[in-house]
């Protein structure tokens, strides 16, 4: 077991996030990567463990055509400023990985000025792959040569040559020498020479321990990357595709089938994520953007190492164009999400994830069994050490129930709602509220969270719904909860069953409730036995509600829907917190 196997990734593409000059003149650096020192703690409190960043050396324009692999780009300040922002990452415990751009150089390149300068006569000529001195190419080099992706500002280095390896390899080492770096991706990984692999694994094992080699890989078996003598890791690009096409068409199949196809490669320590710098934003891909909430539980909890793109954590949308990704790469400032963590429900929902990972070790080690599976709901387990973690996610924009084989426990806690559940026969029912996830995990076996109850409004398409009035009686619950909201940081849309339109923009987030104690938990159990019937005022708002009038309000709705067990009874009267009662009544439709 190493660091990078429990591992929550950040990644950032500097030159993006710090507003660099799209291309570099070589001239006096300019330090703004010191501009990302304030990121480091907000890295660090939402959750994540280490830091993928890069490109970060010396290039041209967008930095895959590096130019000096052992200076930092000029538009990002010097090589002292590098070490000291990694100093920084490690001095709060985050680990650093560094992009390693290695199957191509840019044209400003050593080697390449040198073949332009003596042709046939240059020491370097075997640097690149089939440089042609009877071709030519648009720069009228009078020869032409290899690339990468059809574009001849990207020349193709020929990692067969045991002076390239050496060469690579002694940058590896001086990336450790010098910034006391971690790990590297590898770009175009999928394109690199298998033999040059095994030299840059020799080199990760010789220059620190638990060094961690990860390669850009998008189609195939990743299991001839991953193993023993060559990378570590791949980037997981048929998970990401899954998580966002599986919600999209509300195909839950599509998810488990991805993942029985990548557990049968073998086990995988796949880097999972959910949008990248290559890739539109995840907020943009959703069709419904309340699916934000279960994609992310299911990034957090699926095997794999998961990541998180600068800026996504905010919600923000990215969309890719046809000649240009600067609006995937955008600059951030990060004072303008301040208090995020308390505001934006994307952002609370991500650092409580960070955090519920963190402190479960099952997520990160255990065991993956499929529980249930419909296109709409999807159930699984993580086994740990006889530890079972069980995962829920609901697409629907309707609540579901979900009866679950449980671990060797008598009860359950939602670590996202503080909802607990008994375990009867050896399985759990819960109820999965809509476009949303919860994590439960054994009560008591595991660390305690402060539930996260997120209350999310987001702008609902004006519609009018004509219907006739339903009776009064039916009417005393109904009237205050016809907005289907989002609970446990879930967002989606709401709809009034009224004739007149809604029209919602505010964005609100309920403040985290300090976890009662026992004798109160025991003290509403009590309550909710023994009392008289709750009469529910029918011109209240479920905010001004009490909690033993939102529990009762709650029970009405299910009995409308079907009948009430005693689970579902103890389910409700187990939640006391006023804050999840209250999503809870108003998820019904």
């Amino acid at each position: 077991m190493s660091w990078y196997n429990e591992a929550i990734f950040y990644h950032i593409y500097p030159l993006g996030l710090c507003g660099a000059p799209k291309q570099n003149e070589y001239t006096t650096p300019v330090h703004r990567l010191n501009t990302l020192l304030p990121w480091i703690n907000h890295i660090k409190e939402i959750g994540c463990t280490a830091l993928y960043i890069g490109p970060l050396f010396e290039s041209v324009g967008h930095g895959y055509e590096t130019t000096d692999y052992k200076k930092l780009d000029s538009r990002l300040g010097t090589n002292e400023d590098l070490t000291a922002f990694v100093k920084a990452c490690h001095e709060k415990g985050i680990k650093v990985i560094f992009d390693g751009v290695f199957n191509h150089t840019g044209r400003d390149f050593f080697a390449f000025k040198d073949i332009q300068k003596n042709r046939e006569h240059s020491q370097y000529l075997n640097w690149y792959c089939n440089v042609n001195f009877w071709g030519n190419n648009e720069y009228n080099d009078g020869f032409s040569y290899d690339n990468w992706g059809g574009y001849n500002l990207l020349v193709k280095l020929n990692q067969r040559n045991p002076e390239v390896q050496n060469y690579i390899c002694d940058v590896i080492r001086y990336w450790v020498s010098e910034f006391d770096v971690d790990g590297i991706r590898l770009d175009a990984a999928d394109v690199l020479d298998f033999d040059f692999m095994r030299a840059l694994r020799r080199t990760a094992e010789e220059v620190k321990p638990d060094f961690w080699l990860m390669g850009e890989v998008i189609h195939g078996d990743y299991s001839r990357w991953v193993n023993g003598e060559t990378l570590h890791s791949v980037t997981n690009y048929a998970l990401h595709k899954a998580l966002y096409s599986g919600h999209n068409d509300h195909n839950y199949f599509e998810i488990a089938h991805t993942v029985k196809y990548l557990q049968n490669m073998g086990n995988l320590d796949l880097y999972n994520f959910v949008d990248n710098h290559d890739v539109e934003r995840i907020y943009t891909k959703l069709s419904n953007k309340a699916h934000f909430n279960p994609v992310h539980v299911l990034l957090y909890t699926l095997p794999g190492v998961p990541s998180i793109y600068y800026g996504s954590e905010f919600g923000i949308e990215g969309r890719k164009e046809r000649s240009s990704d600067d609006s995937l790469r955008p600059a951030l400032v990060l004072a303008d999400y301040a208090d995020a963590k308390e505001t934006n429900p994307c952002t609370a929902l991500v650092a409580a994830l960070g955090k519920i990972r963190q402190n479960t070790p099952a997520l990160s080690y255990g065991s993956y069994a499929e529980l249930q599976l419909t296109n709409r709901q999807f159930a699984f387990a993580r086994d740990l050490d006889g530890v079972r973690v069980v995962v829920t996610v609901n697409n629907d924009d309707n609540d579901a129930w979900m009866n679950l084989p449980a671990g060797n426990a008598s009860e359950y806690v939602g670590t996202l709602t503080g909802q607990k559940v008994s375990v009867e026969g050896e399985r759990i029912n819960v109820c999965v509220h809509a476009n949303s996830g919860e994590i439960w995990v054994p009560a008591g076996d595991m660390p305690e969270y402060t539930p996260v109850k997120v209350e999310v409004k987001e702008k609902a398409v004006k519609e009018s719904v004509k219907e006739e009035a339903p009776a009064a009686e039916e009417t005393a619950v109904a009237e205050e909860t016809t907005v289907a909201e989002k609970t446990s940081a879930t967002k989606t849309e709401e709809k009034e069953t009224a004739s007149e339109s809604t029209d919602v923009n505010t964005i609100s987030t309920a403040t985290k409730e300090t976890a009662a104690t026992e004798e109160k938990v025991t003290e509403a159990s009590e309550k909710s036995t023994a009392k008289e019937p709750v009469k529910v005022d029918a011109n209240k708002a479920p905010e001004d509600m009490t909690v033993e009038e939102l529990q009762a309000a709650i029970l009405a709705k299910m009995a409308s829907n079907g009948p009430v067990t005693d689970q579902m009874k103890k389910t409700v009267d187990d939640n006391i917190w006023h804050d999840s009662l209250v999503n809870w009544l108003k998820s019904f439709r």
